[in-house]
């Protein structure tokens, strides 16, 4: 499927889920570049066009990576020319810090400032495995999905993947304070990782490099509410990366109100990229699946899942929703969630309960952005 194909299909998907909301111009916001969104090839491309010897692309990603320097100045091994340029070329921070909530479990919700005021939510979670950064693709959402407080005012922009890149550095440079480092990152913040792809695959080259971050492959997650052009086109990539599907419900018709992208998108034909996927890649697929009180999570809808998914090489990640405000959607009981679980294991599935992290500040996605920012996402 070519991209104005795609785009066309988007559109009629948003016209479909948010028929009250005016629509969101596409202008290509005006902004200055981020240092952070060159891969090493790039910068040394970069230096050779601009009368600067390549090697020094190596030197400032240890400074931007390795040492995490937080102005152009510090990179003291480099000229002051070249410093010159680099600073009328490219921004070297793209995002303030408004607002720092901290949980007594340890995760730490930022809501940052973009260069044009708009604002981002990145999350770090502590888990027994490591520490891991929740990133955010796109400024709000144009999917649509009814329970998700991220699609609140609609999408305003894509964020460049130097703006996504230094959601981790921010992260980890609270982390320095401390002696700790991210090891895994997952691509579930607010948007759709697969409708800003090329910036997406941008990030993903820049933080698993071994000169950027150096965090491996395999302690990387990308989710997708189910774009199925974007899947194919993903498997066909043939990285190390791991996979994640948004599915949230077991038929066609209970998607459709979940998720307006079933709409455009129809169950069948996703789960057929899914086996396209795990055929191409040999490797498992995570499906994602909320539990929504009285409204996906009955025994039935179990049993209708498992059958969704045979055969297929998956896990299942169950996730008790966080309440937001804004939205209808309550949490299932917790006697129900284990239920559900039990009966998924007893099919034979590969399930587990997703750990809850931040409740005591505003967990949900999007939620403190809808919180803090009111005025963008009306």
């Amino acid at each position: 499927m070519d991209n104005a194909i795609f785009n066309e299909r988007i559109n009629e998907l948003v016209e479909h889920a948010e028929s009250s909301q005016k629509r969101v111009k596409k202008e290509k916001p005006q902004l200055k570049e981020s240092i952070y969104s060159l891969t090493l090839d790039e910068l040394k491309q970069w230096l050779n066009e601009n009368g600067e010897k390549p090697f020094r692309a190596t030197q400032i990603y240890e400074w931007l990576y390795n040492k995490r320097v937080k102005t152009f100045d510090e990179m003291t091994n480099l000229s002051k020319q070249l410093r010159d340029k680099l600073k009328e070329n490219f921004a070297f921070t793209t995002l303030s810090t408004i607002v720092k909530q901290e949980s007594k479990d340890g995760t730490i919700k930022f809501l940052f400032q973009l260069q044009d005021n708009y604002s981002i939510e990145t999350v770090l979670m502590r888990h027994d495995y490591g520490n891991s950064v929740c990133v955010t693709t796109q400024v709000g959402c144009r999917i649509g999905c009814t329970f998700c407080a991220s699609t609140l005012g609609g999408l305003k922009r894509h964020l460049l993947a130097g703006e996504i890149v230094e959601q981790v550095v921010k992260v980890q440079q609270t982390l320095d304070e401390v002696g700790e480092r991210v090891s895994h990152v997952v691509i579930m913040g607010i948007g759709e990782p697969f409708d800003n792809y090329d910036a997406m695959m941008k990030f993903l080259k820049v933080i698993n490099h071994e000169k950027g971050l150096n965090i491996g492959a395999r302690h990387i997650t990308v989710s997708t509410s189910g774009i199925i052009p974007k899947i194919y086109q993903f498997a066909d990539e043939q990285l190390q990366i791991n996979f994640a599907l948004s599915l949230h419900a077991p038929n066609q018709e209970l998607r459709e109100r979940l998720m307006p992208i079933a709409r455009a998108y129809k169950l069948d034909k996703l789960m057929e990229a899914i086996r396209y996927y795990t055929n191409k890649t040999g490797r498992r697929v995570t499906f994602e699946y909320g539990l929504f009180g009285g409204v996906n999570d009955s025994i039935e809808h179990a049993e209708e899942l498992a059958q969704l998914i045979k055969g297929i090489k998956s896990h299942v990640n169950l996730i008790p929703v966080n309440y937001v405000p804004e939205r209808d959607y309550v949490r299932t009981p917790r006697n129900q969630i284990f239920a559900f679980e039990k009966a998924l294991k007893k099919n034979g599935v590969n399930v587990t309960i997703r750990r809850e992290h931040g409740s005591d500040i505003d967990a949900a996605c999007g939620q403190l952005r809808a919180k803090e920012r009111v005025h963008e996402t009306r």
